[in-house]
């Protein structure tokens, strides 16, 4: 589908419940959508042949790439999702960029390959964010992120230097299963964490 076509189809006025149905196309291009503001779309099993630019751009609907695949560059910096952004089983051959991003909704990057560098540096998220079995291969970085409706990352599986300096988790933090290079993602790892937690270190709530 032609990169024009679609940003056609998305910057039309949002309504409650709307949402464009691009489910299983393929983009045949690079993708601009920066600093637009979208209606709610649909793109599960989408293939995104080109980068993709949403810097500042603003999702008034719900946002599902459940299942997409993106070739090459990703780049969100600084968009803001108002409602729900699902990323369950998506594939990010290229880098991905999360930072100062704002998300009103919950995260739901459940099962999530992220091949190359990644990152959420001053991320906010103010549902309940999942990276249940998600796995960073690469550079990753979740340098001041916070976390206000909880992290769920269960079996999730982050490279050694993954980096979360500055981070803050309110709620529940789960980390069973969760590892960091070689060994388990402790709770300690995230310097703030107010509420209940879990990891393998120390199994159970305090």
């Amino acid at each position: 589908m032609d990169p024009a076509a679609i940003r056609a189809a998305l910057t039309v006025p949002w309504t409650h419940g709307a949402a464009v149905d691009l489910r299983g196309i393929t983009v045949t291009g690079p993708l601009d959508l920066s600093g637009l503001v979208l209606t709610g779309v649909d793109l599960s099993g989408a293939t995104f042949a080109g980068p993709v630019h949403a810097r500042g751009t603003r999702f008034c609907g719900l946002a599902w790439f459940r299942g997409a695949r993106f070739t090459d560059a990703l780049d969100l910096t600084g968009a803001v999702f108002d409602n729900d952004a699902r990323f369950e089983d998506a594939v990010f051959a290229g880098p991905a960029d999360f930072s100062s991003v704002e998300l009103r909704g919950i995260g739901r990057f459940d099962r999530a390959r992220f091949a190359g560098r990644v990152r959420f540096d001053g991320f906010t998220g103010y549902g309940n964010f999942s990276l249940q079995d998600t796995e960073f291969q690469g550079e990753t970085s979740l340098r001041n992120a916070e976390w206000l409706g909880g992290l769920w990352a269960e079996n999730a599986r982050l490279p050694e230097a993954a980096d979360f300096t500055g981070s803050e988790v309110h709620g529940r933090l789960w980390l069973k299963g969760a590892r960091r290079g070689a060994a388990g993602l402790a709770a300690g790892a995230l310097p703030m964490a107010f509420g209940y937690a879990w990891d393998d270190a120390a199994p159970g709530p305090r």
